[in-house]
This record gives C-alpha cells, structure tokens and sequence, in this order.
C-alpha cells in the first residue's frame, strides 16, 4: 500500500470564489431613537413640548451613527413628529431610517449591496457565506442573489466544503 506524501486541497482548486456579505456591512454603531420617551404618559404626542424638546435636545450624540427611528409605544404618532427629528438627525448622523434595529440593517445593506459591481462576478462559480460572527438580514441573502443570478455561473451557500445549490445557469 503506497502512501500520498502531498495532500491536495480539491476546494482550492474548485475555482469556487466565496463572499461573505458581512463584509459589505456600512462601519458604525447602530441606535434606536424611542418616541415613546416624548409622549405624555406614553400616550399622546403634545406639539408645543415636544417642538421644545427637539430644539433643546444635544443632537451631537448621534454623530456618525446610524439611527432607527420607532415608537415602540401603543400610540398614534403623527408623521411631521418623525420628520422633524429626521430634520434634527440629519446633520449629524450617517444615516437615519424609519424602523427598529433590524429595518436599520436591511437598509443599510440594501444600499451597500446595490453599489456593488457585479461584474467581479461574471461566470464565476460563487458560494456566499452562510455563517460567520456578524449576524446579516435574510433580506441582504436574497438581494445579492438576485443580483448575482445575473452574471454567476452558479450560486451556492454555505462553506466551499460543504454547500447548498442555490442557482446554475443554464448552458
């Protein structure tokens, strides 16, 4: 019995190309700015103190954050109260959407990923990542996805070792 002195690695020479999408996540601390800590007695929304409030509040503690505005409280808040704190946030923060932490991050990299030039990828067998230590929205998965569907060869996810046939274009 004759024994293989090197050992080949069959996933580096596959001609896989692996992306992992955490990779186009915009840098930066994420926050939620809460409504419900304006209303009076968690229920209505009074213009004149919150007018005062926006105009007396310290915005510079949103600098180069991305803010999520929401109210989480069980209450009708009229859209120009939104507006005016996206009007006040604007300055200062990178990015501001309406929603909680996760909306924040389906958008932030529905942006990224529409940048994206897809040509790198162009008849490219492509495995996307399927985990890793930054959590990525679904709603990221099947952007570029669709995207890449485009121009890929093929799609699979998971790890180059062990993966799951997404899409395979047709000769």
């Amino acid at each position: 019995m004759e024994i293989q002195e090197t050992i080949i690695n069959k996933v580096a020479q596959s001609g896989l190309v692996t992306v992992d999408l955490a990779r186009f996540a915009p840098q930066g601390e994420r926050v939620v700015y809460d409504m419900k800590d304006n209303l009076f007695h968690g229920l209505i929304l009074r213009e004149k103190e919150f007018r005062e409030f926006v105009k007396t509040h310290d915005w510079s503690q949103y600098t180069d954050k991305y803010v999520a505005i929401t109210c989480t409280a069980d209450a009708i808040v009229p859209t120009w109260a939104y507006m005016l704190l996206a009007n006040r946030l604007e300055p200062y923060a990178k990015d501001i959407v309406f929603g909680d932490l996760n909306t924040l991050e389906t958008v932030l990299y529905e942006r990224a990923l529409s940048k994206l030039d897809m040509e790198a990828y162009r008849d490219q067998r492509v495995v996307v990542k399927g985990c890793g230590d930054v959590p990525i929205p679904e709603s990221a998965f099947v952007k570029f996805t669709t995207q890449l569907s485009k121009v890929a060869k093929s799609i699979l996810y998971g790890e180059p070792c062990s993966t799951v046939p997404v899409f395979k274009r047709k000769a």
